[in-house]
């Protein structure tokens, strides 16, 4: 074979192994569920922000769990990185069983999520979920929590009569809601009961107190909990090199904890949070990105990077 001839084969032999590692071009804009809670929407800017260096289109959904899940049933939503563990396994179980969603990994150990109240409240006595119908009066009877669909433990612990809480009531809003709440009960010096979880910058501006006793609906030792990635199913066959990145992403509850301290007392918006952590863990990157592909199959590490810089100037 001629010089010539040899140079194109070779060429064409890259070109065709730098193909086959890309995405196809249905991949190109990634669909992810965001249910409005700090830790996910930061969760999820972190992995845009690397799937836009990475040459995708990303495009984000706020959506309530319950929605979120019958997205992804419908294949509306491709991916999403909040299935709380225990705490919303309940509302996914049905879409595991069905096989229309299935779980990457777990992107995240360490964290818990159960009831809670201020510490004022926890020093006079109540210390556990059994302490709370004593003090019904000056709790008002009340639980709250999140959005609907964030609340299925509490809506079975009055269900099932816990504790004597079956004529209590579960007041619905938002992580925002529920927490501008809180404080107001706190500058009151007033009783309140509200679902609290960590990471979550909460954990340091209030001064609150998890309560024992919720392990058949949170989980033992507080509500220990773990957070999964889910994706619709189908999804890591058809776009495996988007696949491999949510098959190595892994968060830890001091990144998420320095992330929410941004945006929630340092008044950044998640996207320009999420790009600061990156500025100062590029370690981060390095093993997130391993056998990590841009969406035409060049390096991607090296892309990302380079957009990163880019976006800082």
């Amino acid at each position: 074979m001629k010089s010539g001839a040899i140079g194109c084969a070779v060429l064409l032999m890259t070109f065709q192994g730098a193909a086959s590692a890309a995405d196809p071009s249905a991949c190109h804009a990634p669909q992810f569920a965001d249910v409005g809670w700090t830790d996910i929407t930061l969760t999820t800017s972190l992995t845009t922000a690397l799937l836009e260096g990475l040459g995708y289109a990303p495009k984000v959904m706020t959506l309530s769990t319950g929605i979120a899940y019958k997205a992804m049933q419908g294949k509306s939503i491709d991916v999403f990185l909040g299935t709380w563990d225990p705490a919303l396994m309940e509302a996914a179980r049905p879409y595991y069983e069905n096989k229309s969603i299935q779980t990457v990994r777990l992107n995240l150990t360490g964290a818990k999520f159960t009831l809670a109240v201020p510490r004022y409240v926890y020093e006079q006595g109540v210390k556990s979920y059994a302490d709370l119908n004593t003090y019904k009066e000056k709790f008002g009877g009340k639980i709250y929590g999140v959005e609907p669909g964030g609340n299925k433990p509490i809506q079975n612990l009055i269900a099932d009569n816990a504790y004597g809480l079956g004529s209590w009531s579960l007041v619905e809003s938002s992580e925002k809601g529920m927490l501008t709440q809180v404080n107001r009960q706190i500058r009151k010096s007033d009783w309140i009961v509200f679902l609290g979880w960590a990471p979550h910058p909460m954990n340091k501006n209030i001064e609150l107190e998890y309560l024992s006793g919720g392990d058949k609906y949170y989980g033992e030792n507080f509500g220990a909990s773990s957070v999964r990635t889910d994706v619709r199913s189908g999804y890591l066959d058809e776009c495996p090199n988007v696949g491999q990145l949510l098959k190595n992403l892994e968060f830890s509850i001091d990144a998420e904890n320095t992330m929410m301290d941004y945006v929630l007392n340092g008044g950044l918006d998640p996207r320009t949070a999420a790009r600061k952590w990156l500025d100062a863990h590029p370690e981060w990157l390095d093993k997130t990105l391993a056998e990590v592909q841009t969406l035409d199959g060049q390096p991607g590490l090296a892309a990302v990077k380079s957009y990163l810089a880019a976006a800082a100037k």
